[in-house]
């Protein structure tokens, strides 16, 4: 086959270079064309190998590389075949592979693991591949090349992510039954073999950054494993228990394999470091039961507390963002993985809970470098706190010290923000609606720890803000970067307040709390009454001013999931003191409140999709409860959204962006008026719709003249009404109701 390929050669490596460096597409697109046969058949194995063997082009080598990873992955090879193939790769790697560049023996590599999974029951000869490797580590480390020892570790790094992810077109249950045996079989091994790299290399005098990079990431990769088949989220923040096999328990319980971690952290940066931190997120997230017993348990904690507690008392690392950011992580699985009791029992509690609040402290006033790691801290005391009540025992856990400190530093911290990217111009975290929603999860269980003190601090920043914001309703009274703030700020305050009234939820001492929760809701409810007066019923087209009714809205959803509807109390003593500061005395009244801010939103948002979709969202929560909805049929305000619907009273409807929206609207409008059977008040409400399809049938004389329609009729028009049907047949969810459309449709309208 050489003899075929050689007298091409130059031609090859030309297409080669040019299929991955031409900038033009053109040609790059003919190259591929002519080169794409390599891999679409097993014919071309042989030409692959002698493009390997022959060709000293980087281009080449990677066309050859990759091709055979597609020809194995998706063609039957006989197995004699396939052990020829794996004998020729490693061979390969061995004689030439310190000389390849360094995607080439990437690729070279993963052709290797992937023949190695797919045809790991094939012959017991694939098993030995963690040997082959060690036999390059060896070669690296009795005075052979640095390079040896780099391809050993690569191979097995490559492998252990090659046994831990599916192959696209293969079955699950094919991808599980080969990593369970390879955990079962191979994968301790990998794992002690990472720990003895990095043991050698820690006693190197000048380690090689290269090697560290590979057995950092080869620990971090085994400890990564899917152990039980989860097939956990990557891109998800949350990190569950590690599911490590009982037979890693003695090397998990020896000190010496966390502090190996803690050393490699010491003395190396990002993104060593921050990798070595990983592997320690993720020992600190081992299954309970793998230790031996409690004592062993408590020693493997007192280590993890210790080595984060000298982290933080020195700071070291801590300046990079890529080690703060996964120490944050750290510091957040603790908590995750043991109890509040077994925390405090801990040697140095004392001193390291303070190092923790000051550190929580620091991240909140540095909000534009910490931004996402405030999640992990905020989440760790939410923990601690919502722990508090199982608690035994005399020793103290001075969360009454800190958590306090904390709310002050977060509120606070919040607020300036808004006036340094106002006036900065940098970057708002309240534009951030992830990280706001992650830091609002926790917030509650933070504010409703000592609550009464926390909401007197809320109300000191809220009260003269709120005032302010009153006199500014009068023209000259504040510029527009002022009002921008003011804005900015009380959108923060409403999304507090919404997320702490929210939180009685999974309150243990709601009740006597409730009081407060009036107070802190009467602000908002007094806010209402300014924001759309004066000024700020003009400022409706500014993105700080859309912001602040979103969070009055997700204040309202969070009111009336705790104190409207089928949940309501009517002796709640929030509404006792709603009725002594702001005279709203019971749920419908809220519920009349709500219903007239949502008909206000509808028509003075109607340029702004995001206002209109969280308004429309609540329209649709409060209808689609019984009892809320057999409320709202109550209230004036929702007699006249039934009977005025049309897009001469609610001019969202005419704006093409809000297209989507349509049918949530007159789905909502309809399943409250199913909800009574009265098919008069049916033909009322839909007699706008019947004006149009009426007009629509005579510009199209009765259907039979489409292009006369298309003419006559705006498109807008025809595509709204439609969307307007979908919405009302959404809502028909009986016999009953689905019926009075029929009969309503068909067949004048749809013959």
């Amino acid at each position: 086959m050489a003899a075929e390929i050689l007298p091409q050669l130059p031609q090859l490596e030309a297409l080669c270079e040019r299929m991955y460096n031409s900038q033009n597409l053109e040609e790059r697109a003919h190259a591929e064309q002519y080169l794409r046969v390599f891999g679409q058949s097993t014919e071309y194995i042989a030409h692959c190998k002698a493009l390997l063997d022959n060709s000293q082009s980087p281009y080449a080598q990677l066309l050859a590389t990759s091709s055979l990873l597609k020809v194995v992955t998706e063609h039957s090879l006989s197995i004699p075949v396939k052990l020829e193939m794996r004998n020729y790769f490693l061979s390969y790697l061995d004689s030439r592979g310190t000389q390849l560049e360094p995607y080439v023996v990437t690729s070279l590599v993963q052709l290797l693991c992937r023949m190695t999974k797919l045809c790991w029951f094939d012959d017991d000869a694939f098993h030995n591949i963690v040997d082959d490797a060690k036999t390059f580590l060896e070669k690296g480390s009795t005075g052979g090349s640095s390079g040896h020892y780099l391809l050993g570790l690569k191979i097995l790094v490559l492998l252990v992510g090659e046994m831990n992810q599916p192959i696209v077109g293969r079955t699950l249950t094919a991808h599980r039954k080969a990593a369970v045996s390879f955990r079962d079989t191979a994968l301790f091994g990998v794992f002690q073999l990472a720990l003895t790299a990095l043991r050698q290399l820690a006693a190197a005098p000048q380690p090689d950054t290269k090697l560290q990079d590979q057995s950092v990431n080869l620990a971090l990769a085994t400890l990564s494993f899917d152990f039980v088949g989860t097939c956990l989220d990557e891109s998800s923040e949350d990190l569950g228990t590690i599911q490590v096999p009982s037979g890693w328990r003695p090397v998990i319980e020896d000190p010496s394999t966390l502090q190996l971690f803690l050393d490699f952290y010491a003395v190396t940066k990002p993104p060593l470091s921050n990798s070595a931190l990983e592997c320690l997120v993720r020992l600190a997230s081992v299954r309970r039961s793998l230790f031996t017993s409690e004592g062993e348990r408590a020693k493997f904690l007192n280590h993890l507390a210790a080595g984060t507690r000298d982290i933080l008392r020195t700071q070291r690392g801590l300046a990079e963002h890529a080690n703060y950011h996964e120490f944050c992580r750290l510091l957040g699985r603790l908590k995750t993985n043991y109890q509040l009791s077994e925390l405090v029992g801990v040697d140095g509690y004392t001193e390291w809970i303070q190092l923790v609040a000051d550190l929580t402290v620091s991240s909140l006033g540095s909000w534009q470098w910490a931004a996402g790691s405030v999640y992990y801290l905020l989440g760790l005391w939410s923990r601690l706190v919502s722990s508090m009540p199982y608690l035994k025992g005399d020793s103290p856990s001075l969360l009454d010290t800190y958590v306090p400190r904390i709310n002050q530093a977060y509120i606070t911290s919040r607020l300036d923000s808004v006036a340094a990217a106002v006036k900065g111009g940098g970057e708002d975290p309240l534009d951030n609606e992830e990280q706001v929603a992650d830091q609002l999860d926790a917030i509650p269980f933070l504010c409703r720890f000592q609550y009464r003190a926390t909401a007197d601090f809320l109300l000191a920043f809220m009260d003269p803000l709120v005032a302010a914001y009153k006199e500014a309703s009068t023209p000259g009274k504040a510029g527009p970067q002022d009002l921008e703030v003011m804005e900015g700020q009380l959108t923060w305050l409403v999304h507090l307040v919404g997320a702490i009234i929210k939180g009685r939820l999974s309150s243990s001492s709601a009740e006597s709390q409730e009081p407060i929760d009036g107070d802190l809701a009467a602000r908002v409810f007094g806010l209402l009454q300014i924001c759309d007066t004066g000024v700020h019923g003009q400022r409706t087209g500014e993105h700080s001013r859309q912001r602040l009714d979103i969070a009055l809205i997700g204040f309202f959803q969070s009111f009336r999931k705790v104190y409207v509807g089928e949940q309501v109390m009517t002796c709640s003593k929030v509404y006792a003191r709603l009725g002594e500061k702001i005279g709203i005395d019971t749920h419908l009244v809220v519920l009349n409140i709500m219903v007239q801010k949502i008909a206000i939103n509808l028509k003075q948002f109607s340029n702004c999709e995001d206002v209109v979709t969280h308004t429309l969202a609540l329209f649709q929560d409060l209808a689609t409860g019984f009892m809320s909805g057999k409320l709202l049929l109550k209230l004036d305000a929702v007699t006249f959204l039934l009977s005025h619907h049309p897009a001469e009273h609610f001019s969202f409807l005419t704006q093409r962006g809000n297209m989507r929206a349509r049918p949530m609207f007159y789905a909502t409008l309809a399943r409250l008026l199913f909800m009574e059977d009265t098919p008069t008040k049916f033909h009322s409400f839909v007699a706008p719709l019947q004006q149009v399809l009426v007009q629509l049938g005579q510009a199209s004389s009765g259907g039979a003249n489409p292009a006369a329609l298309r003419q006559s009729v705006p498109q807008d028009t025809v595509a709204g009404l439609f969307r307007d049907l979908r919405g009302i047949a959404i809502a028909t969810n009986s016999r009953r109701t689905y019926g009075l459309v029929f009969d309503w449709l068909l067949p004048p309208h749809f013959p």
